[in-house]
């Protein structure tokens, strides 16, 4: 079931590491890693790729050292192969004009300010992994108890009206 990658991003690694014990309630059904920086994400999306792993879900970070999170969420949303991840901005320093071009340019689904809480985070993680299976896996009940169960079975409800069973 762990074909699926979370992955998380931030230069700070108090804060990295703050995301990821947040998140570790979904490490029994996907992927958990975190990178540092953009070409340590990079890494990890190509390591994962070669293994058969999509990129779900991208939690990252704006301001750092070498490229900011905006332009590597772009990025990201121009690569075929990661274009379907979920993306995430969670920041305390991205202005207006640079979540307009997040929102326009990166396709970013959703923007967390720091700092944030632990159930909030999760609450919108699960939420976002919900979208992205409902529109990529095929075999969506085997998740109908790790997401939100009743949009799975919403979404399994009319793709069987579609298929007209």
């Amino acid at each position: 079931m762990n074909k699926y990658l979370i992955l998380c991003v931030d230069d700070e690694r108090e804060v990295l590491d703050s995301v990821i014990q947040d998140l570790d309630c979904f490490e029994e059904h996907f992927i958990l890693e975190a990178a540092e920086s953009v070409s340590e994400a990079k890494e990890i999306i190509q390591e994962a790729k070669s293994e058969g792993t999509h990129l779900a879900l991208i939690l990252c970070d704006h301001i750092m050292p070498e490229q900011t999170g905006i332009s590597y969420l772009i990025e990201l949303n121009e690569d075929s192969d990661t274009k379907v991840a979920r993306k995430l901005l969670l920041t305390g320093q991205a202005g207006l004009e640079d979540t307009v071009e997040a929102v326009n340019h990166a396709s970013l689904d959703f923007y967390l300010a720091k700092p944030w809480h632990g159930d909030e985070i999760r609450q919108i993680v699960k939420d976002q992994l919900t979208q992205y299976m409902i529109a990529n896996e095929p075999d969506l009940m085997r998740w109908a108890s790790v997401l939100d169960t009743e949009k799975v079975f919403n979404a399994l409800a009319e793709n069987r009206i579609n298929f007209g069973e």
